[in-house]
């Protein structure tokens, strides 16, 4: 094996990108970190500098990857215009809803690992107070700005957005699913576009119309949700 000099942030980066490409030719669990220090012309030892396990490792790559598609996201509804232009207030959340499918129907491997099993809990030492930190902006907390947005718009009744954030994540990701297990195909590569703003535009006129029961709906929660309040009690 070639050795090869890193500056010290040179080498935590490239151990993550050659980290992503090994998920991508073999899933999230079929390398090691030994075979990650290897691709980038480094010793084992080298990139216990940087993670303390292959775990860390992974938990690292999760959170870029969270960062990654929060700013794509982020960038996609930039480009389309709010409400204050009239006409088709849901049009922003499509934008979000058709990007996040594409991005795990282009990217399978990459998507499970991002939402895969072993994601740390609020409260799980290995969820520092650094992981959102690197993962800004969050997907999740694109999708509540849009939904806020919504409602003051208009748009979405103040009732319905309690908890409606995991009902569109949960139908869009459903839908990313599907397509990205096979469950469901589309003949055109284009529909997956015209799909997702079916799911989302069904969804938010669903929750439009829904009749909130006097006892009010269930409150989800993630992990990311779980830190988010957690930092905001600690203000």
């Amino acid at each position: 094996m070639a050795r090869r000099n890193y500056h010290h942030g040179e080498l935590r980066a490239a151990l993550l990108d050659a980290a992503e490409a090994l998920v991508r030719e073999r899933g999230a669990d079929g390398w090691s970190l030994r075979e990650a220090s290897a691709r980038v012309g480094v010793s084992s030892s080298a990139a216990y500098h940087h993670f303390a396990s292959r775990d860390a490792l992974v938990r690292a790559l999760r959170r870029r990857v969270l960062g990654e598609l929060g700013e794509r996201l982020s960038q996609e509804v930039g480009r389309t215009a709010g409400p204050e232009a009239g006409g088709d207030h849901q049009r922003r959340l499509v934008a979000v809803g058709r990007t996040y499918v594409q991005w795990a129907v282009d990217d399978p491997s990459v998507a499970r690992l991002a939402f895969g099993a072993g994601a740390p809990a609020a409260g799980d030492p290995a969820s520092d107070s650094t992981s959102d930190a690197a993962t800004a902006p969050h997907p999740h907390d694109v999708l509540d700005a849009e939904l806020d947005l919504l409602v003051e718009v208009g748009g979405l009744p103040a009732a319905a957005r309690p908890g409606a954030d995991f009902v569109v994540w949960a139908a869009v990701h459903g839908l990313a699913t599907l397509l990205v297990d096979g469950l469901a195909r589309l003949d055109d590569p284009r529909a997956v576009a015209r799909e997702a703003e079916r799911v989302v535009r069904a969804v938010l006129t669903g929750l439009t119309h829904e009749a909130v029961p006097s006892q009010g709906w269930p409150t989800p929660h993630s992990a990311h949700t779980e830190r988010r309040t957690e930092r905001g009690a600690g203000k």
